[in-house]
């Protein structure tokens, strides 16, 4: 099962046509989604005009290599490993999530366009990394959900309490959940329930929290960028040595 393509199987009731057409439709509301957000909530305007403030109020210049040296320690640091995340359990359950992600994701784009029909040679690893990036999404989202969110370990709150800002986990937890029951079952039903929660996660992108994967690497950059050169956004440089008050930092359980 494991290493069998579901999208090939489904090519028998729909053409490999239409599939590759509804995931071009979920690139364009992504990207369109993305623009709209940037536009309606003027996210580039005041992007770029806190870095020229930052740049003006810089204290030294920071050059072309250092500009690449901090690029590429973003990406590693705040892309690849998320080291902005202290605790390490919210950590791990958000690099799960993402590399789960990942892997659902662009092993569907190559299975649906590479590999349509049960005719087409394909790698066995592809639909193995399928399912594995759909099993270690719901992994890290489920944990994340139940037992990490501020509102539920910190506040006591529900886990099933749900506010608009939560549409963007639900609906990817949603996909993968139903996706892998329909790569399973085979059934019509799950299939469509599949195509539901995919429509959504990917055509929510205005309402959601899906942009944030594209503006937090900008943030963080800018962060190490202010930092380079002085401007710190206003706040103070750090202690070399600062003076630690109270007991060790506890977990918050204030319910």
């Amino acid at each position: 099962m494991f290493t069998s393509n579901p999208f090939a199987e489904l090519s028998a009731s729909i053409p490999p046509i239409v599939m590759q057409a509804y995931i071009v439709v979920m690139i364009i509301l992504v990207a369109g989604g993305t623009l709209f957000d940037i536009v309606h909530k003027k996210s580039a305007t005041y992007f770029f005009n806190n870095w020229r403030n930052a740049k003006n109020k810089g204290t030294q210049p920071v050059s072309g290599g250092e500009m690449v040296s901090l690029a590429v320690q973003t990406a590693v640091m705040e892309g690849l490993t998320s080291a902005e995340f202290c605790n390490a359990r919210r950590r791990i359950a958000h690099l799960l999530t993402m590399y789960g992600f990942l892997a659902y994701v662009i092993t569907t784009f190559i299975m649906v366009f590479w590999y349509p029909t049960p005719d087409a040679a394909m790698p066995a690893i592809l639909p193995l990394l399928w399912y594995l990036g759909a099993l270690m999404v719901c992994g890290g989202g489920y944990w994340f959900w139940f037992f990490i969110r501020a509102d539920v370990a910190a506040e006591g709150h529900s886990p099933f309490r749900i506010v608009r800002a939560d549409l963007f986990i639900l609906s990817l937890l949603a996909s993968a959940t139903l996706g892998l029951i329909w790569a399973i079952a085979g059934t019509s039903l799950f299939l469509g329930l599949y195509l539901i929660a995919t429509t959504v996660l990917f055509g929510s992108v205005p309402w959601s929290k899906f942009s944030h994967m594209f503006f937090k690497p900008a943030a963080a950059f800018q962060k190490r960028v202010e930092n380079a050169n002085g401007s710190r956004s206003n706040l103070p440089a750090p202690a070399d040595k600062p003076e630690i008050f109270g007991s060790a930092r506890q977990l918050p359980r204030h319910y």
